[in-house]
This record gives structure tokens, C-alpha cells and sequence, in this order.
């Protein structure tokens, strides 16, 4: 017997372009997550990171793993829950923005990191930039949901 009554609602061209867009992004964050935390001032410095920069990170307190984890992890499930269409999109984008609120937070009220190297100066929008591309995709799994095409 087949249901009728339930709906399927078309996955727009647009969920592909973010959710692969997303996960790309996402998925670099991922990548310079495992590198900082496995290999430490030998990446940061490869990165171009001056002994300030890298001394600021290396003294990070431990809590402020937790807002990291959640930020970059919930980031990357976000992306492939969007991609396979399942609603739990919303929540793990949600994490991820709190994960990044608090970072951001933290460097910018609690604890602000030393002045970048030169040539670097750009670098210290990334903060906000990483900020407003999880609120954006918080929002968009969030549309999406509503729409109905995520299940």
C-alpha cells in the first residue's frame, strides 16, 4: 500500500551550491582543527603565525575547547545532514553558532590575541567572518526545515 499522504517536497538547486559550499568550508575548519591540536606550533607556524600568535593559542584554557569542538564539529555534521536533507541540520548549525558566538567572545572581550604579523592583518575579520557564515547556515537549514525539505 503506498502513502499518499505524505508530501516530498523538491530539494531546491540551491541546497547542492550551500551544502557543498558549506562542507568545504567547513570541512578546512575540520582539517585546522586536527592540525592544531595534533601538531601545534609546527602548523601554526607553517600558517605564517609569529611566536606571539602561537604563544597566545598554546595558553588558550582548556574550556575554551568545548565552544571550539562545538563550532567546528557541529559545523561539518551541519553541512552533511544538510546534504543528505535531514532536519537535525538545524541543530547542529545551531551548536555551531553558539560554538562560534563564544569564540568570538572570547577573542574579542576576554582574552583579545596579540596584534597579527604583518601581512596577516586581514586575518583578525576571520572571527566574524566564521561568525556570520554559521548564523547565515543556521538560518538557511533553518528555512529549509520550514519549507519542508529537510525530513
Amino acid at each position: 500500500m503506498t502513502d499518499t499522504t505524505r508530501m516530498t517536497t523538491a530539494t531546491p538547486w540551491h541546497l547542492w551550491v550551500v551544502g557543498v559550499l558549506s562542507l568545504l568550508w567547513n570541512g578546512f575548519g575540520g582539517y585546522d582543527f586536527i592540525m592544531t591540536t595534533t601538531q601545534g606550533e609546527a602548523y601554526m607556524r607553517s600558517a605564517g603565525f609569529d611566536q606571539a600568535m602561537i604563544d597566545y593559542y598554546m595558553a588558550m584554557p582548556a574550556w575554551m575547547y568545548g565552544p571550539w569542538i562545538l563550532g567546528v564539529w557541529g559545523a561539518v555534521a551541519g553541512s552533511i545532514l544538510l546534504l543528505i536533507r535531514n532536519k537535525l541540520a538545524v541543530w547542529a548549525f545551531a551548536l555551531s553558532l553558539l560554538g562560534a558566538v563564544v569564540s568570538l567572545v572570547y577573542g574579542q572581550v576576554i582574552d583579545p590575541p596579540p596584534a597579527l604579523p604583518a601581512g596577516m592583518e586581514m586575518m583578525s575579520y576571520m572571527p566574524w567572518v566564521i561568525t556570520a557564515v554559521a548564523a547565515f547556515l543556521a538560518w538557511y537549514a533553518w528555512a529549509m526545515a520550514k519549507k519542508g525539505v529537510l525530513r
